[in-house]
């Protein structure tokens, strides 16, 4: 007697969408098309006028260099930019599964950017925002079709960044949550799923670690490097709170605190120091001065 055993097919790999919108290319947008790019997807970024949209080609092409340099990819500099379209007109979204609003963290902006993509996408879009700590039932409130909206937090810079964070509204269709998973395993980064609250997990957690170093910093207990270094070295943080704020950038990190302490009450209060070096135009890496000097923005 001859004895047969079946098999089952293996799960197949998860897959990118095909086509992949981003309305925002700064630091952010660039590195959330970056990635898209690199997983396969011909990705569009929208941006607000033909100045904006020259620089986040620049970033997305700088990336697309290094990681070819890297041998992270297998294909061309060339290849990889074929598949990249930037420009002002937001109706070169109607393709895509997928659309990520990348826009700067101000509630008001966001929504009115959400509303405009709604009214170009196909029906089949699902809708994301980037945002790291705005309410998702919030944004949610001013669509018509609240189920196709999803939180996809991207951590800057996302070429290294190993997470992202899946925020599931109240009216967040269930199964995008599983297929968002598989967009975010896609890019080689590990989706958590969140319940939409303040902050989210990472930033609630990010930020009040980053407002107690601040506070610290204020108060003369260590130096900004001391400080980093209590954390890298004592509890193998891969960057210190300071540090991570200059590159979050100072003024997203007081967006957030101040979402917080109006959600979650005065134990997220900005210190007066994050106030003064944003107001001083002091940002973090971005505008060259932040807790540290930086040689790169």
């Amino acid at each position: 007697m001859t004895e047969t055993s079946a098999t089952s097919p293996l799960p197949a790999a998860p897959a990118a969408p095909a086509v992949v919108g981003v309305l925002g290319g700064g630091r952010m947008g660039a590195g959330i098309a970056h990635a898209f790019l690199l997983a396969g997807s011909r990705v569009h970024v929208g941006e607000r006028d033909a100045g904006a949209a020259a620089g986040a080609t620049a970033r997305i092409h700088e990336s697309i260099a290094r990681s070819v340099s890297r041998g992270a990819t297998t294909r061309t500099a060339r290849e990889l930019e074929a598949a990249l379209s930037v420009g002002t007109d937001i109706a070169g979204f109607a393709d895509a599964r997928l659309v990520i609003e990348a826009v700067p963290e101000e509630r008001t902006l966001k929504e009115q950017s959400l509303a405009r993509l709604e009214q170009v996408v196909s029906a089949a879009s699902v809708l994301a925002s980037n945002t790291s700590s705005i309410s998702i039932d919030s944004l949610a409130g001013i669509l018509a079709h609240p189920e196709r909206l999803l939180g996809l937090h991207f951590f800057n810079p996302v070429p290294a960044s190993a997470l992202v964070e899946i925020v599931v509204g109240s009216a967040t269709a269930p199964d995008l949550v599983e297929e968002a998973r598989g967009w975010v395993g896609a890019l080689g980064k590990t989706g958590i799923v969140v319940r939409d609250s303040p902050g989210f997990a990472s930033s609630r957690l990010g930020v009040m670690l980053g407002l107690e170093a601040i506070r610290m910093l204020e108060e003369g207990v260590a130096s900004a490097a001391d400080i980093d270094a209590a954390m890298e070295l004592g509890y193998r943080h891969p960057m210190g709170p300071l540090r991570t704020t200059d590159i979050v950038g100072l003024d997203v990190r007081l967006g957030i605190a101040e979402e917080l302490e109006a959600a979650l009450g005065p134990r997220f209060a900005p210190p007066a120091l994050l106030r003064r070096l944003v107001a001083d135009g002091h940002l973090g890496r971005k505008s060259g001065r932040g807790f540290y000097e930086w040689s790169d923005s």
